[in-house]
């Protein structure tokens, strides 16, 4: 797997019934680590309200041209 960039730290304090709260989810989803819970609420919480992240796509990804298809002939 490849490298993930993750820049900026956050720390949160919680309750402790939410940390409950959390740790129930976490291992009902089979997810790694409370890290990656709370990242995954995080999006969905996003997602709920209309705000969608970009995973996985970087801004080469995004441009007015299509890249060239080799197979395709140029007309000069």
């Amino acid at each position: 797997m490849g490298e993930l960039a993750r820049g900026e730290r956050l720390q949160i304090m919680l309750a402790d019934d939410e940390l409950a709260a959390l740790d129930d989810w976490r291992f009902a989803k089979r997810m790694p680590s409370r890290a990656s819970a709370v990242r995954e609420l995080l999006k969905r919480g996003l997602a709920a309200e209309g705000v969608v992240i970009a995973s996985g796509v970087h801004s080469k990804d995004f441009g007015v041209l299509q890249p060239e298809d080799p197979k395709v002939k140029k007309r000069r």
